[in-house]
C-alpha cells in the first residue's frame, strides 16, 4: 500500500449512491473506504483516519450534522475534512452543513463529470 494515497471515506446509507461514488473515483490515486450510517463511519475514521469523508446528511442511528459536530470536537480528527454529499439541496441547506462544519457541500444527484475535479480541489484545500 502507497503511503502517499489520499484517504477518502464515503458514508452514505444508500449503496448505489456509496457504488456510484466509489465507481467515479475507482481510476484515482485515492484509497477508498465506505460507510453505511454514522456509527459505521465514527468506527472506520477512529481506526483510519480519513483525508477526506464524503457525508450523506439523512442517515440512520447518527446524521451527518451530528457525526460531523462530533468529530470537529476530537483534537485528532477535527482536522479531517468534512464535505456534505447530499439530496438536501432546498435554500439554506448548504449553508446549514457549512455552519455544522462541513467544508464543503455537493447536491445529488453528482455531477459525474465534474466530481472528480470537485474532490481533487476540496482534498487540496486548507482547513
Amino acid at each position: 500500500m502507497e503511503t502517499d494515497k489520499k484517504k477518502i471515506l464515503i458514508v452514505d446509507d444508500n449503496a448505489d449512491s456509496r457504488e456510484l461514488v466509489m465507481k467515479i473515483l475507482k481510476n484515482t490515486n485515492y484509497q477508498l473506504s465506505d460507510a453505511i450510517d454514522g456509527e459505521d463511519a465514527l468506527n472506520k475514521i477512529n481506526a483510519d483516519k480519513p483525508d477526506l469523508i464524503l457525508m450523506d446528511i439523512s442517515m440512520p442511528k447518527i446524521d451527518g450534522y451530528e457525526l460531523t459536530r462530533r468529530l470537529k470536537k476530537e483534537k485528532d480528527l477535527r482536522d479531517i475534512k468534512i464535505i456534505a454529499l447530499t439530496a438536501h439541496a432546498m435554500k439554506g441547506d448548504k449553508e446549514k452543513a457549512l455552519a455544522s462544519g462541513f467544508l464543503g457541500y455537493i447536491a445529488k444527484p453528482i455531477n459525474v463529470r465534474m466530481f472528480g475535479e470537485q474532490i481533487k480541489n476540496f482534498l487540496n484545500t486548507p482547513e
